[in-house]
């Protein structure tokens, strides 16, 4: 089993975070396999030195350990890059000039109607039809042309089969983003990536995230990659029932350090045993 934890350095890690680490290394463990750790920073715009140093020292202090070195997706640019080449040299990506205003306005209109998806607004296919040009543009998003590739697909779940239909993807997800203009790539495409190239046997993660699992697996059947399982956790909230955010220092591990609790102490309170 290889498990991982990929955070983005961009706010200190809090209890959910601490959960979510925990518990893969923790499945890791169990099974005599590797827990890994990758830093996500491909929106540079936001990411930190400090906050990556502080997300080393935070798990260390856990009392987790990982293979290195690290991989950090700003090092690995050139293998989405790679990834969106195949996907445009395949007819599977347009062009998309639109703002989120362009699409919150095209699918409020009164023939359309708006309908949420993973990524929000269900893109309504403003660009689709424009004029696809030969080389593969920069300067734009670029997003999966999802009639093209919708299909049925099946992963496990916990130990459970899961069967998503096809009509899913054109019906409840769309058009999805797989390369921002300022990033050149997106979190869609840049995960799949990585998982694979890191052999991720077992992806541990929140169950926030739970509706990009179809996503990320159309992804794996088009680019020919393997489809790790899948494990969904509950979310840490706090007392009003709100799932914790970066924003919410309160609960930063590096706060609970700073008054003196025991690693233990966290997994109490996120309720894993202590070790």
């Amino acid at each position: 089993m290889i498990t991982r934890f990929a955070p983005s350095p961009t706010g200190p890690l809090h209890l959910g975070h601490a959960y979510s680490a925990m518990l893969a290394y923790d499945m890791a463990m169990a099974a005599g396999g590797t827990f890994l750790l990758r830093i996500e920073d491909i929106d540079q715009s936001r990411a930190r030195p400090e906050w990556e140093k502080q997300i080393h020292d935070d798990l260390s202090w856990l009392g987790l350990s990982w293979p290195t070195p690290v991989r950090r997706q700003s090092d690995h640019l050139p293998t989405y890059t790679a990834a969106l080449d195949q996907l445009w040299n395949a007819g599977l990506l347009f062009p998309c000039y639109c703002s989120r205003r362009d699409i919150a306005a095209a699918a409020s209109a009164p023939q359309e109607g708006a309908q949420m998806g993973p990524d929000g607004i269900i893109y309504p296919g403003t660009c689709k039809h424009l004029p696809r040009p030969s080389q593969r543009p920069t300067d734009c998003a670029l997003r999966l042309d999802m009639a093209k590739v919708a299909q049925q697909i099946s992963y496990i779940e916990q130990g459970q089969t899961y069967i998503i239909p096809a009509r899913f993807f054109t019906e409840a997800i769309g058009d999805v983003v797989l390369a921002r203009r300022d990033m050149g790539t997106s979190y869609h495409l840049s995960v799949v990536v990585d998982d694979a190239a890191q052999n991720i046997s077992h992806v541990i993660r929140g169950a926030d995230l739970e509706e990009a699992t179809p996503i990320h697996i159309i992804l794996q059947k088009i680019l020919n990659l393997p489809t790790p399982a899948y494990h969904h956790h509950r979310l840490i909230r706090d007392q009003n029932g709100k799932r914790l955010a970066k924003r919410d220092d309160a609960r930063a591990i590096s706060k609970y350090r700073a008054e003196g609790a025991t690693p233990n102490d966290i997994r109490r309170m996120v309720g894993l045993p202590a070790v």
